[in-house]
């Protein structure tokens, strides 16, 4: 077999497996917040439009300020996340559930694109490896690679951090380069907090990225933190890129370290949160879910 050849069939299944991720990318009016008698309207900070970052001409400067802008919203969504994933745990316990309760699995088991029988263990168990966070380390990195630190036409234009598509016409932002005859936008979204809203949705659910799935239960399970280097494996099909683009992901998270990012949001969530200080969590003001200042912790 030639070397091309070889090269070709290595080639064509990794830009498959792109594309298939990108084609179940979940558009604006799919919510993560499914009604929750404990979970809290969103503050509103929340709805802040993304700041200007090309008015940094420091590059150093310019990384701070996207992270730390960032930051406060990952905690936010990550926090409720766990709201979710608390009640899950609970409903998990009970002997029976109620007619509410039932519902509320129906539209999480939706969702997440859960298949298996009402109220059974393979639901629960499936729900619980669906319904959890994602490193902020990993966040950050995507979100400044596929936003071009928060300056991208679709960052400016519809608050995309993470080239998330959506296939309805006016849905988004028609790509310049899309092909004659596509149909896809790149979506748009009310803030950049709803971005990363929906990105943590899109790893939860989408089958390309259940090998990023099965490490954080592994890490769970050994007692392990979650580690976005660690998670950046199953991202190889999140590009056509492959493996170069996770290499790309850890190399981003390495240089600018961070992991310190990781190391501020286990101090304020850390595993054994209970519903009251997740409550505060997701009410608090933007300012107080800011990480510390290098150097502070």
């Amino acid at each position: 077999m030639s070397t091309a050849m070889r090269v070709a069939l290595f080639t064509i299944p990794l830009v498959i497996f792109a594309l298939l991720g990108a084609l179940y990318t979940p558009t604006q009016p799919e919510s993560d917040d499914i009604s929750l008698s404990s979970l809290p309207p969103l503050p509103a900070w929340a709805n802040d439009p993304l700041p200007d970052f090309s008015i940094y001409t420091d590059i150093d400067e310019k990384k701070t300020a996207f992270f730390d802008y960032l930051y406060p919203r990952i905690v936010l969504a990550n926090a409720r996340v766990l709201i979710q994933r608390q009640h899950l745990m609970e409903l998990a316990e009970k002997e029976s559930l109620t007619e509410s309760e039932t519902h509320w699995l129906e539209q999480q088991a939706k969702r997440l694109r859960v298949s298996a029988d009402m109220g059974s263990q393979e639901m629960f168990k499936m729900l619980a490896r669906r319904l959890d966070v994602i490193p902020p380390s990993l966040i950050l990195a995507q979100a400044a690679n596929e936003s071009a630190w928060g300056t991208s036409r679709f960052a400016l234009k519809g608050n995309n951090l993470f080239g998330q598509w959506c296939f309805s016409e006016g849905c988004g932002v028609v790509p310049n380069s899309r092909n004659e005859g596509a149909s896809h936008e790149v979506a748009s979204f009310e803030s950049p907090y709803h971005s990363v809203r929906s990105y943590i949705q899109n790893l939860n659910r989408h089958q390309t990225y259940l090998p990023l799935r099965n490490t954080r239960e592994q890490r769970r399970n050994q007692g392990k933190p979650l580690s976005g280097t660690a998670l950046a494996q199953g991202l190889i099909g999140y590009s056509e890129r492959g493996v170069e683009y996770v290499d790309e992901i850890r190399s981003m998270i390495r240089f600018n370290n961070l992991a310190y990012y990781d190391k501020q949001y286990r101090s304020q969530v850390q595993d054994n949160i209970d519903g009251a200080q997740l409550l505060e969590l997701v009410t608090n003001k933007e300012t107080a879910l800011a990480p510390a200042a290098r150097g502070e912790g």
